[in-house]
């Protein structure tokens, strides 16, 4: 199969280089600053497999066309990929992986929706520089059909294409589970605001009664908007369920210390290498995505809403804030007691 990987980040990068590992037929779509330095060296990946490098052919637009895309950019970025390869990609498979709920929707404006997949990456990965990421956690990759003209036939034999790189598990409700991988990706606006690793971060106590006071207040936004979440692997409804359940404190103890066990190597988490590339977040279809919900709705996320605001700020000053900033902005709007 002649698959293109649109988007040399963190993740695009890894499973490119995995897929050619095993002898498929791979090209990675990246931007200029990478191009060369990809070209050069290859892409050096270290981290949980091991330490190596693979060569990999690489450029700003695709030079054929091919029968699956793995469409790996951030979700602000899918219109402008698309519109740049279209007339190479009207008829491939497409599989989305961004996080948040709106990419398969922003695919289906330009292309078919009968050959749009979903999926769900639980591996994790740190882009450091050009050509250099970290694998720092293994996991599944979900797929699933977003919309409606399913055919049987199509998701098992793209398994078996991703399975040479990750183990695939195939959904029958990718849409709740999406919506569930926002909870997990909800606290990444932590690291993206104070500029520290997660583990630097999250073993700080007082910052993880934050990350509970997310996780209620999105549930009500969720649950208000009648979306049924669906457990994903590792990582089932129930968990946040009871964690927002208990006494804060009690459930601040045992998200810090899931958090701190993530990764032997430090971990940014997907807000916060953004910004450290110059680069703007998808914080807006993350936190953003539970602002969105709670204003379609009728009802309030204040405490989503200013976290969404202060990400946007480091952005464009490229300034973190510190915990008292942090806290000082809160305040108002977070229950933490």
């Amino acid at each position: 199969m002649h698959i293109g990987v649109i988007g040399s980040g963190a993740i695009g990068c890894l499973v490119a280089a995995y897929l050619k590992l095993e002898g498929q037929d791979v090209s990675l779509v990246g931007r200029t600053n990478s191009i060369e330095a990809i070209k050069i060296n290859g892409l050096q990946i270290s981290g949980v497999r091991g330490t190596f490098r693979v060569k990999i052919n690489i450029s700003e637009q695709l030079n054929y066309a091919p029968e699956l895309v793995i469409l790996a950019t951030k979700t602000q970025d899918i219109e402008y990929a698309i519109k740049n390869n279209l007339s190479l990609i009207r008829n491939a498979l497409i599989l989305t992986i961004q996080n948040g709920v709106q990419a398969d929707s922003i695919v289906a404006k330009l292309l078919p929706k009968e050959n749009i997949v979903s999926s769900i990456v639980m591996f994790g990965s740190t882009y450091l520089e050009s050509a250099k990421l970290v694998h720092n956690f293994e996991g599944p990759w979900i797929i699933g059909w977003p919309f409606d003209g399913r055919h049987p036939e199509v998701l098992p034999d793209l398994s078996r294409v991703l399975n040479k790189a990750f183990p695939v598990i195939i959904a029958e409700d990718i849409t709740g589970m999406k919506f569930l991988k926002i909870f997990a990706n909800a606290n990444n606006c932590l690291p993206g605001i104070l500029g520290k690793s997660m583990q630097e971060v999250f073993s700080d106590h007082d910052i993880s009664h934050i990350s509970i006071a997310i996780w209620k207040e999105a549930l009500g936004v969720v649950d208000k908007a009648g979306i049924k979440l669906v457990s994903l692997p590792g990582f089932p409804v129930e968990n946040v369920v009871k964690l927002t359940s208990l006494p804060i404190a009690q459930a601040a103890e045992i998200f810090s210390q899931t958090m701190r066990n993530l990764s032997k190597e430090p971990l940014y988490g997907s807000i916060l290498q953004s910004i450290m590339r110059g680069r703007n977040s998808e914080i807006d279809y993350i936190n953003g995505e539970f602002v969105r919900l709670a204003g379609k709705n009728n009802i309030q996320s204040p405490l989503n809403s200013v976290l969404v605001d202060m990400v946007h700020e480091v952005e464009k000053s490229k300034k973190f804030y510190s915990k008292a900033e942090l806290f000082e902005r809160i305040q108002k709007v977070a229950k933490l007691k």
